[in-house]
């Protein structure tokens, strides 16, 4: 078995050194705090204004409806869709140039919608800050997660550990950005988009200041067929479809759970609370979990792990629906179902995040990386009419939710099997903490 970043042969379990109790982990370098703390400033630009985007388009511009859905589509495709293209340009032409162009082009773009009054000026600021992301975010997904590998090769812990790390840190920006939109959006729209650019202006600056020009232990993929080379990958293709149907499962957060809100209070205004909950929730536990279960588990086990917490979550509303329940006792399953989707989304999202490097050729982590958000994407905009057209039918009201309960469930069995270079680091140091047998 080989590691496919650096094809140095994985070592086989066996005895490893002891680590001392007690003491302290290494500090992450330079690099990984970097891009960490981007990942909250990018959260924080971002949610200051694209939570408000749809109300300013139907309110002070007053767009029909299904225009306000399609600029909202035309920026989810224009992230979501093109990561692969950032990942690919990743690989070809480094971190560093990728970063600070998807910074400059975020800037424009916040800019011109801050002042766009046309439709057509509106889909093309949209379509910018959704390619800026395109851009932005596979290069810093990628470099964190080969860097998290570099990190565990070192002796330092669990590469999982870093990757929840990342992923706290961008839901601390999702949760910190609405509340800075919301105060800004008492002056106009444009000052909480100009706040927005004035953000990726900081990341910009800093990052051209503090970025380097090569990340160590980076190699540049080069050559052509590596896109046709990954879509013969099944084992690839497995993962995307497990973590597409995470994927869709969470997108039932803006899809299902308003419905059934909205049923057991009469209003949506308990939602706020809700998506409070989940990102206070991953804040405050997401590293413990990942300490407690993602660490002592297999990228697989921990995915199928949380892929069942996900699956009891819908299963939870499924069963209270028959009693329809009412008032506050009506939001119990709701929370419920919001509380075990997020405990699942502790575990999979930095576990998906650690598979992919075993995963991804030499030199093309970029391209696996955005592959993982293109292709899921795909599976969650397939799928969300799916599951609208399922809500709105004359079923037994449980019957949907027994339905979104399957699909995370059943797809545990799409996780690829087989032992990873990660798991044999994995066993490698429980090596070292057992006694030999006599």
């Amino acid at each position: 078995m080989t590691d496919p970043i650096s094809r140095v042969p994985a070592r086989r379990p066996g005895p490893a050194p002891k680590r001392r109790t007690g003491r302290p982990r290494p500090p992450l370098s330079p690099l990984l705090r970097l891009l960490i703390l981007t990942q909250l400033a990018f959260n924080i630009g971002f949610y200051a204004v694209l939570p408000f985007l749809a109300g300013h388009l139907g309110g002070a511009l007053g767009l029909a409806g299904w225009l306000v859905g399609l600029v909202l589509g035309l920026r989810t495709f224009g992230q979501q869709g093109l990561f692969v293209v950032g990942g690919a340009l990743t690989d070809r032409y480094g971190v560093r140039p990728v970063v600070l162009a998807g910074c400059a082009l975020r800037i424009v773009g916040f800019g011109w919608l801050g002042h766009a009054q046309r439709t057509w000026a509106v889909i093309g600021a949209v379509l910018l800050i959704g390619f800026a992301a395109a851009l932005f975010s596979p290069a810093v997904e990628s470099e964190v997660a080969r860097q998290a590998v570099r990190w565990e090769r070192a002796g330092n812990g669990s590469r999982t550990r870093v990757l929840a790390l990342f992923t706290v840190a961008g839901q601390a920006g999702a949760f910190v950005g609405p509340l800075l939109g919301a105060l800004l959006l008492t002056v106009d729209f444009r000052t909480a988009c100009l706040a927005g650019a004035g953000v990726f202006v900081l990341i910009l600056a800093g990052h051209a200041w503090l970025l380097p020009r090569r990340a160590p232990d980076r190699a540049r993929g080069g050559g052509r067929g590596g896109v046709r080379t990954m879509l013969r990958d099944r084992r690839f293709l497995a993962l995307c479809c497990a973590y597409g149907s995470y994927l869709l499962a969470y997108n039932q957060l803006y899809l299902a759970l308003p419905d059934e809100v909205e049923r057991a209070t009469g209003s949506q205004a308990p939602l706020a609370w809700l998506f409070a909950l989940s990102s206070l929730l991953v804040v405050s536990a997401q590293l413990p979990v990942t300490r407690r279960v993602g660490d002592r588990l297999a990228p697989r086990r921990a995915m199928a792990a949380g892929l069942l917490l996900v699956a009891a979550g819908f299963a939870v509303v499924a069963a209270a629906r028959p009693a329809d329940p009412t008032g506050t006792a009506g939001l119990v399953p709701a929370a419920c179902f919001v509380v075990l989707l997020t405990l699942g989304q502790m575990l999979i999202v930095p576990a998906a995040r650690a598979w992919v490097p075993d995963l991804a050729e030499d030199g093309r982590l970029g391209l696996y990386t955005g592959a993982l958000s293109s292709v899921s994407g795909l599976i969650v905009l397939a799928g969300s009419a799916a599951t609208g057209s399922l809500l709105d039918t004359g079923l037994p009201p449980a019957v949907p939710w027994l339905v979104l309960a399957a699909v995370p469930a059943a797809s545990v069995l799409l996780l690829p099997r087989g032992a990873t270079p990660s798991d044999a680091r994995r066993a490698d140091r429980r090596g070292g903490l057992r006694r030999p047998r006599p």
